[in-house]
């Protein structure tokens, strides 16, 4: 039950802003990922600008609306909820024991595997495809926990 309608109201904000982010991230991950994420193509990245756009495209939407919804939905959520705020880790604490979030560690795995594909998008092919492929794993638990966040 909400129970501050301030924060109510920036959680309604922010629920359209996560229905917009899900959907860009969601196009995005079915371009890119329609074939496997290979070193090859992450070598070809130099002279396939198309594929280069789409991987950009991909790891931006796929670090906002992580960032979205870890560090304001999910608050907004909390606070609009009467829970009380706390760092980052311990709000996907309390949201694993509300049943929010399936596990807190793989939120933090997600948020290094971002820091992984921006920091290595062009020094290593290998690791970046790695990344890649395992972001794109982690898109249809991201997307779940987001929308169970908007509907509760």
């Amino acid at each position: 039950m909400i129970v501050d309608p301030r924060a109510a109201a920036r959680l309604q904000m922010l629920v359209r802003l996560v229905e917009r982010e899900i959907a860009r991230l969601e196009t995005t991950d079915r371009r890119l990922f329609a074939q496997p994420f290979t070193v090859e193509r992450a070598c070809s990245l130099a002279e396939d600008e198309d594929l280069a756009e789409r991987v950009e495209a991909f790891v931006s939407r796929f670090g906002r609306l992580q960032d979205t919804v870890g560090d304001k939905l999910l608050p907004a959520y909390l606070a609009a909820h009467g829970e009380r705020l706390a760092t980052f880790v311990d709000n996907l604490d309390r949201a694993e024991r509300l049943g929010l979030i399936d596990d807190a560690q793989a939120w933090i795995d997600m948020r290094k595997l971002r820091n992984q594909m921006v920091h290595e998008y062009v020094e290593d092919p290998l690791v970046l495809a790695s990344a890649l492929e395992a972001a794109h794993v982690f898109v249809p638990s991201l997307v779940a926990v987001a929308r169970r966040l908007i509907s509760a």
